[in-house]
């Protein structure tokens, strides 16, 4: 299948540093940084720097580096900020793709969401 990158996207725009944002760690494949419009009292971004659309694509054709770097820092995010189940409460991860999965901007990007409960996914 074949992905087509919009490289007007927020995230590309981040990225080349056309728009701010708050960086919570950066690597030499990854970014993090919070949300403009947070949903729990922890709400990160992380980003590929490398131009994927969704998980799929990022999983296809990243080097083995850029995958292991990326979720080696969203393990490092959830650390720093004290929310991993050994020393917090717990944390959500969630990637959304396609239209189906309501993928806002198309850029591969997990949410770190924590520091309340985020209710259950599905209902019964």
């Amino acid at each position: 299948m074949a992905y087509t990158y919009d490289d007007q996207n927020i995230f590309a725009k981040i990225l080349r540093g056309e728009i701010p944002n708050t960086t919570v760690l950066e690597t030499d494949h990854s970014l993090a940084f919070r949300d403009v419009t947070p949903q729990k009292p922890e709400h990160i971004l992380v980003i590929p720097k490398g131009a994927y659309v969704c998980y799929d694509h990022f999983i296809a054709t990243a080097s083995d580096a850029e995958i292991l770097d990326y979720t080696r820092t969203i393990a490092q995010v959830c650390q720093n900020i004290g929310v991993t189940p050994d020393t917090g409460a717990g944390y959500r991860l969630c990637s959304n793709s396609g239209e189906h999965g309501l993928q806002e901007v198309p850029h591969l990007h997990f949410h770190i969401l924590a520091g309340a409960s985020a209710g259950r996914m599905v209902a019964s």
